[in-house]
């Protein structure tokens, strides 16, 4: 059984900080979770505003690297970029490593409006993705 997750992106500023606050948020104290960075990034302000709107929250988070991550403390990770897959897996055993592709929506291309659906769609991405890989959260008792 998976009691602990950590979910890694390239700068822990993005995707990575937004699954772990939608996991976290939807398995209500069932689990340990977090999130890192290959590097470490800056908080991207509109993860707020989009986990806002589905009644989440991100907290007093602050984003951090790996390297300051004890990595076989978790049961799971789930690298969400090709880089933090790579760097994974030269760092822990394969079979604690999944890799989901995220796309990255700060390399989206227009007005305020256009980002924060690109951000929308990532964060229903990430949320579509949990519900499948950890269905338990989700069972009516």
């Amino acid at each position: 059984m998976i009691k602990s997750v950590l979910f890694v992106c390239n700068m822990n500023s993005v995707r990575s900080p937004m699954a772990a606050a939608i996991l976290e948020h939807d398995a209500r104290g069932k689990m340990r979770v977090d999130s890192a960075g290959v590097y470490e990034g800056g908080l991207d302000p509109f993860i707020g505003a989009v986990l806002g709107e589905a009644g989440m929250i991100l907290g007093d988070y602050e984003p951090k690297a790996i390297t300051d991550t004890r990595l076989d403390s978790f049961d799971l990770v789930i690298a969400l970029t090709p880089e933090a897959a790579g760097e994974l897996r030269r760092s822990m055993a394969r079979e604690k490593i999944e890799y989901w592709p995220i796309d990255n929506p700060s390399d989206a291309i227009g007005g305020r409006e256009a980002l924060l659906n690109a951000y929308r769609a990532v964060r229903d991405d990430l949320r579509a993705r949990i519900q499948v890989r950890f269905p338990g959260l989700y069972e009516k008792p």
